[in-house]
């Protein structure tokens, strides 16, 4: 049975082998910019951004799950949003997953959170599936946007004209 606990600073470097770990499976290995020292800055830093839950089993690590608080005005209150989930695929079918949900929605429960979401890409059944099976649902009426690198910039740059 895996234990799941808060990561500490010391995990920075198993959190970047998880992120790398992650994007090789999803296939998005080129996008991963994330360095270690990035990584301590803004989820232990004093102005870090999210948390993240570290699951063992025999001391070793064996998954991560990376979230972050953000707020429904719908419900007028706080939810999570998970980015990401990540089991070593040896340990996977041993309910290492479902041990690290089940902690996100007690932590949602415990602060009165109305929501906790993720995404998952269309290709992942393995995943679609085991989320199904736990209760979750698609918002199939949702398509999520992203506003990302040299787009960002451009369109978030103060013009003086």
């Amino acid at each position: 049975m895996a234990t799941i606990r808060e990561a500490t600073v010391k995990d920075v470097a198993v959190i970047h082998q998880f992120i790398q770990e992650l994007a090789d499976y999803e296939q998005l290995s080129d996008e991963v910019t994330a360095t270690i020292s990035q990584l301590e800055n803004t989820l232990f830093g004093e102005t870090s951004v999210a948390h993240v839950l570290i699951a063992e089993q025999d001391n070793e690590p064996v998954g991560f799950a990376l979230y972050f608080f953000n707020y429904s005005t719908f419900l007028a209150k706080p939810g999570i949003y998970l980015e990401d989930l990540y089991v070593r695929p040896k340990f996977r079918g041993r309910g290492v997953g479902t041990a690290l949900l089940k902690k996100l929605a007690a932590i949602a429960n415990e602060r009165g959170c109305g929501r906790l979401e993720w995404s998952v890409l269309k290709w992942n059944k393995p995943a679609i599936d085991f989320y199904e099976k736990i209760g979750a649902r698609p918002m199939d009426e949702w398509v999520t946007y992203r506003l990302a690198g040299k787009a960002l910039s451009s369109f978030g740059a103060i013009r003086n004209d």
